[in-house]
């Protein structure tokens, strides 16, 4: 009953964790009609069928899988979840620039990518930048770097807002002539009493020759403060954020690209809806807690006479147990918390591609999670089990497998018999090429070894408190399967740098010396790492995952 799909779901649990788990198998029989009223009959043949699996070696494993992969069902991506768009497909993404991209932008930026790639249209990457208190310099680089490698470099063009001024003071004067915008000199306080009131203020009916006059006096003449441009709403609205809501400050503080040029900046509403209008986007994607600016944004719309583009909303994704917060990864990398903004503790893009992710993995994830209004709060743990899961698939089959003891522990076994020993470089692919190995009767070891316990050192033998037993694979020994070096002066000093920021030294086998730096290899019992750097006499890696 069901054992070829038994034996699947056990090797790949295996292949991927190091070890087949029962906890882990049985739920995926479900999906191959288990009842739950058998689970107990089918238990013995599960438990049998885990031990065999685990007794196997790594490449015993991969080949073998080859032989059940057709049993496993996939994990389905829900494609169809990204709609249909009618017509010409313009999208946009518009980060502002607090620091680099980071998992939370990843979302939103993979389903534009995936939507204009769907519909052979275009994206356009549009740094709000009209806040000059708000920006980081070096932020503008990072998430064009960022937007190109997560789109495959389908960015069609990238357009920083603070360089078009004079095409927003244009639209705002024609708001102005239509009678549609005025400027507004009230206190804030006062006004805002004026409005929860539904009661316009006194510089709203001013003809707009004073409107005119006023706007001129805000590039010379009112202070920071003293002057606001603002769209004429209807009054009786019943929500008073849609009230006569503001277009257009005075802020003196020093812009990062443009300096002291400017004192009269758009805010979001305006910059975005010219902004749409001008690149002819058709198709808007909205986090749900932003529909009231779609809502300022379609009234901006109405007033020039066009319509709005599409707007699909979606709702947020609570990260939960990780700090999204650019500004504050900011501070945190200017305290020297962390290295910077590729730092392995981040999660920003920067970060998870100097890791050895792809931007496969994080395009799928978004295709999973789709276009949908249910908010979602997702852990650090379960997050990264979903794009570990789509990464493995992208880098599994392209990854060298290679030996790394970690914190080695030296063993002698009477008895051993000297060896050379040719292992794949990938299990079932002898044309990629092979490990070659001498062995005599000293091992490093990472596993702590329990007397009267049976062991097998992978492709070698089997032993027991420190003596040879046979050469053959044999399940009536039910020894625990060991990854090991020879002890020899040839082998590799390694350095894995872990995500939580701690280090992992040990010995590599000799043919680590031809990884290239930024390749992922896979070091068996122990998971995916990518080759940082190569030091003078060490390897360094970063941890990738499982």
């Amino acid at each position: 009953m069901l054992e070829k799909e038994m034996r699947a779901y056990a090797l790949r649990n295996a292949i991927e964790h190091g070890e087949a788990v029962v906890g882990k198998v049985l739920p995926k029989l479900f999906n191959h009609g288990l009842d739950k009223k058998d689970i107990g009959k089918i238990m013995p043949q599960l438990n049998e069928v885990i031990k065999e699996v685990n007794c196997l070696s790594a490449e015993e494993r991969e080949a073998e899988f080859e032989k059940f992969r057709k049993f496993v069902k996939e994990r389905e991506v829900r494609e169809h979840e990204l709609p249909k768009l009618d017509g010409k497909v313009v999208m946009r993404f518009e980060p502002s620039p607090s620091g680099a991209l980071h998992i939370g932008h990843a979302y939103v930026l993979a389903l534009n990518h995936l939507l204009v790639e769907k519909h052979k249209g275009k994206l356009i990457l549009r740094i709000g930048d009209t806040n000059p208190e708000n920006i980081y310099p070096k932020a503008y680089k990072l998430i064009e770097e960022d937007a190109r490698w997560l789109t495959h470099d389908g960015i069609a063009k990238v357009v920083v807002q603070s360089s078009r001024l004079g095409i927003y003071y244009k639209y705002l004067e024609k708001l102005l002539d239509l009678g549609k915008a005025y400027i507004c000199t009230c206190e804030p306080e006062k006004f805002k009493k004026l409005i929860n009131a539904k009661k316009a203020c006194p510089c709203r009916g001013l003809d707009v020759k004073e409107q005119k006059a006023r706007w001129k006096k805000m590039f010379a003449g009112f202070k920071q403060g003293g002057a606001v441009a603002r769209l004429k709403t209807e009054m009786e609205n019943n929500n008073p954020a849609m009230r006569d809501f503001p277009l257009m400050r005075i802020n003196e503080t020093k812009h990062a690209k443009q300096g002291k040029k400017f004192r009269v900046w758009p805010l979001m509403n305006l910059a975005v809806a010219v902004d749409d209008l001008e690149m002819e986007i058709t198709h808007v994607i909205r986090a749900k807690d932003h529909a009231d600016n779609a809502k300022r944004q379609g009234i901006i719309y109405s007033y020039l006479g066009k319509k709005a583009p599409q707007a699909m909303f979606v709702g947020r994704i609570n990260f939960k147990d990780m700090a999204l917060s650019a500004s504050q990864m900011r501070k945190d990398i200017e305290a020297k918390k962390f290295s910077g903004w590729d730092d392995i503790q981040l999660p920003t893009l920067q970060a998870l591609k100097r890791r050895g992710y792809t931007p496969e993995a994080l395009l799928k994830y978004a295709m999973e999670v789709g276009i949908t209004l249910t908010d979602k709060t997702v852990s650090k743990e379960e997050f990264f089990k979903a794009i570990n899961s789509f990464n493995r698939e992208v880098i599994d089959k392209k990854a060298n497998r290679y030996f790394f003891v970690a914190c080695p522990k030296k063993i002698k076994i009477k008895g051993a018999p000297a060896k050379e020993l040719e292992i794949e470089l990938y299990p079932g692919d002898l044309e990629r090429g092979t490990r070659e190995f001498k062995t005599e009767n000293e091992f490093y070891v990472a596993d702590k070894l329990e007397k009267g316990n049976n062991y097998r050192l992978m492709h070698l033998f089997n032993f027991c408190d420190g003596e040879f037993i046979s050469e053959g694979l044999d399940e009536r020994l039910k020894a625990t399967m060991i990854h090991w070096l020879p002890v020899s002066s040839e082998l590799v000093k390694v350095r894995v740098l872990m995500d939580d920021g701690k280090e992992i030294k040990g010995f590599g086998e000799t043919g680590l010396k031809d990884v290239k730096v930024g390749e992922v290899a896979q070091f068996e019992r122990f998971g995916f790492v990518r080759l940082i750097a190569k030091k003078k006499g060490e390897l360094e890696f970063w941890w990738l995952h499982k």
